[in-house]
């Protein structure tokens, strides 16, 4: 039997600090995202107010995304094509 699910908004904490949602079925696959040492290099590359998003030894977490952080995924994507890859809005300042 299949099994048709909503997406549902989640949100990846990086050392306790809310710092990036997106959208995804199941809780599973979000995890398996965090997992690859591809995101954690990229993630290393940007800063926030000065500081890296993430280094090695980060801590990354899985949660459901509050309804305010999945309020703003929403409407930071509401015009993106769709796609099979994750679409990552940053909840946290991005210097440039």
């Amino acid at each position: 039997m299949g099994h048709d699910f909503s997406l549902c908004v989640f949100t990846i904490e990086i050392n306790g600090t809310p710092t990036v949602a997106l959208q995804a079925k199941r809780h599973h696959e979000v995890e398996q995202f965090c997992e690859q040492d591809r995101l954690r290099a990229d993630f290393s590359t940007f800063t926030s107010h000065g500081v890296p998003l993430c280094d090695a030894n980060a801590d990354m977490k899985v949660r459901l995304a509050t309804l305010t952080e999945a309020d703003l995924y929403r409407k930071a994507t509401k015009s993106n094509p769709p796609s099979d890859k994750f679409a990552v809005v940053y909840l946290v300042h991005i210097d440039r």
